[in-house]
């Protein structure tokens, strides 16, 4: 009103209740006006500053967490009748055995580009009978738990801060606390252990997917017969380069499963704060997954696997 005014407008309030008019009047009477607080510019140095702040915090929490769970994983085990096996059963079910569809084709196809590009280079010195090396050592090492726990991060660590992340917001995890149920007991615990199991068989799977993906092509392309396939691969693959990959698998289910579910009790209140979570989620697995294989290469470089 007082806007309009200063402008020259005349301005009449009419049809107001009693009680309307004098909480009007009262107001007008005391000079009550509204201001807007300014904007806070925030300088480069201080926005810098802010989000290294949040980074520290936030990494904080996730190594308080990680240590929260390995002391109830200690006491489960030291008392197996407290594991859930049901909802371990049922974790397995959707992590790994309807993860086999997408994983296997996305493996064969990875076995196929492989081998499709490395014929025409090997074919050129005459050594076609090399492209067993490197589809198998390739797909072994690396490929597959790589490829294998970049799917089930999207897949299945998503999931995990969605449904974790919607609990929070309908407050069924303040209801837990409630009744005397640790939320990271009944909802972290059975996720970990189950894709704990559940990736190392899935990375062999890909792992005989994608061979067979290189083998097709292999003999499509450079009239290598699969009887020929499978005896260089005896040889030039060794029990290690298998192992290794294996052994990632397990690690990097630990990282796609406590990620995704701490993203998930980082929910605060909105549908809007479950989504914004659960691409967090995703990113930061995928992130930590490419930079913990890394390390495994340096790792294993120095020791001469």
């Amino acid at each position: 009103m007082r806007a309009l005014e200063q402008r020259g407008r005349n301005v009449r309030i009419t049809g107001l209740r009693s009680e309307f008019s004098a909480l009007l009047r009262l107001i007008a009477a005391h000079g009550v006006t509204p201001e807007r607080a300014a904007p806070v510019k925030t300088g480069l140095l201080a926005s810098i500053g802010q989000r290294a702040w949040r980074g520290l915090t936030g990494m904080s929490g996730m190594l308080a967490f990680i240590g929260e769970n390995a002391i109830i994983l200690l006491r489960s085990l030291a008392r197996p009748r407290r594991i859930r096996w049901r909802p371990i059963l049922h974790n397995l079910k959707t992590t790994g055995f309807e993860a086999l569809p997408i994983t296997g084709l996305l493996a064969f196809l990875m076995g196929v580009v492989i081998a499709y590009q490395g014929a025409d280079q090997l074919q050129r010195f005459g050594a076609n009978i090399f492209i067993v090396d490197l589809v198998g050592l390739a797909m072994l090492r690396e490929l597959s738990p790589l490829l294998t726990a970049i799917i089930v991060a999207g897949r299945s660590g998503s999931a995990y801060a969605a449904q974790i992340g919607t609990m929070k917001v309908t407050e069924e995890i303040d209801a837990l606390r409630t009744i005397g149920i640790v939320p990271q007991e009944l909802l972290v615990l059975p996720k970990l252990l189950a894709l704990i199991i559940a990736l190392p068989l899935l990375t062999v799977y890909t792992d005989v997917t994608g061979v067979l993906g290189g083998m097709i092509m292999a003999n499509y392309m450079l009239d290598i017969s699969f009887d020929v396939f499978l005896d260089r691969f005896d040889d030039a693959i060794t029990l290690s380069s298998y192992l290794i990959g294996i052994g990632k698998a397990p690690v990097f289910a630990a990282i796609i499963a406590l990620v995704g579910c701490y993203q998930g009790f980082q929910v605060s209140g909105s549908a809007d704060s479950v989504g914004r979570q659960t691409t967090v989620s995703v990113v930061q697995a995928i992130f930590l997954i490419i930079v913990v294989d890394a390390l495994f290469s340096i790792v294993f470089n120095w020791l001469d696997l």
